[in-house]
């Protein structure tokens, strides 16, 4: 297996003089769940952030996709998918507008299908036509990942996914991990449980 994520040395002090990440060394290979464990404040979420290109680290190599974050932070960003504490969906937008929204964002070519592929894939085929407010918390959470992974990125971050979840909606968001590094993608995800 080939190495998706390579990080060297990377550390973020922030202002406040809070080192968050302390010189973080991590290889992660394609096709690989990999969880952050940790309470609130161990740096997890500003990991999450150094991966995405939206925080830059003070020192260190971050390597995704083959792609260095100093100096291609434009094809990085084009490699992942990321699942936030906010799903990125409009609320009175159906599920099927919110991907259309996003599909014609990333520049996909065949909307309909690339749309259909991640209602099926996250399980809300039936619910396409449904408005995001009307949708239990779960389901937000099945389509803010089905948003992230509209453009099929190697590596799909997720913070705290099971956040608020009931115990249904957890196993689903298993199922819908387990399909994806099935196709050789790989997932980066924090969280608070080890279950």
């Amino acid at each position: 297996m080939s190495k998706i994520l390579q990080i060297s040395k990377v550390s973020k002090i922030y202002k406040n003089k809070f080192q968050a990440l302390d010189e973080v060394n991590l290889k992660i290979n394609e096709g690989e769940i990999f969880a952050l464990l940790g309470p609130n404040g161990a740096g997890k979420t500003t990991f999450l952030r150094v991966l995405s290109t939206r925080v830059r680290p003070d020192i260190g190599t971050v390597i995704v996709a083959g792609y260095d974050s100093r100096t291609k932070p434009k094809e990085l960003r084009r490699s992942i998918g990321v699942v936030g504490h906010q799903g990125l969906l409009y609320d009175d937008l159906t599920a099927s507008e919110n991907l259309e929204f996003y599909s014609r964002m990333y520049g996909l070519k065949d909307v309909q299908a690339s749309v259909g592929r991640c209602l099926e894939l996250v399980g809300l085929e039936s619910k396409s036509d449904s408005k995001v407010r009307t949708l239990s918390h779960g389901m937000q959470k099945r389509l803010g990942i089905a948003r992230a992974i509209l453009h099929d990125p190697m590596v799909l971050l997720l913070d705290e996914p099971e956040s608020g979840l009931d115990v249904d909606s957890r196993d689903k968001l298993k199922e819908i991990l387990f399909k994806w590094i099935e196709k050789g993608r790989t997932v980066v995800m924090t969280t608070h449980s080890a279950d």
